[in-house]
């Protein structure tokens, strides 16, 4: 069955499945869903195939060294002040205004309101519902 699919580690691998276990001290119950799940779809053991590439210590040069670009400005890539901007840093892989669809390009405020209350709909946090309230010009609760 490996040959069918090469790419599942789980089924090529030569030193067999781990072995099915279930983690000490959980709720009653838990523990057998556990080892149900992983009958259902055995562990393969970590693939080895890969080499594992680590930077050494030090190697990247010294934190608090010297610069090695004296003469470049410390706003280089950014958007402001003096030497080169972002354009250095090749295409830009954010969407163009001019792609961006006209039912958000009006820019209002019940628009903004409009769009993180459906942001708060699919992902209910505090964050947003402090942002939801501000906008609304409501009180904090």
């Amino acid at each position: 069955m490996a040959e069918k699919y090469p790419n599942r580690s789980d089924l090529r691998n030569a030193g067999g499945k781990v072995k099915v276990q279930a983690a000490t001290g959980q709720t009653y119950g838990e523990a057998g869903k556990q080892i149900a799940a992983q009958k259902a779809v055995p562990m393969a053991s970590a693939p080895t195939d890969q080499p594992v590439t680590q930077v050494a210590p030090g190697s990247l040069g010294d934190l608090t060294g010297m610069t090695q670009r004296p003469e470049e400005p410390i706003s280089a890539g950014a958007a402001y002040g003096p030497g080169p901007g972002p354009e250095v840093f090749g295409p830009s892989r954010m969407m163009p205004q001019s792609s961006v669809p006209s039912d958000y390009a009006n820019g209002s405020r019940q628009d903004l309101i409009d769009q993180v209350r459906f942001a708060y709909s699919k992902y209910p946090n505090t964050a947003l519902f402090q942002l939801l309230l501000e906008l609304e010009d409501q009180p904090l609760i």
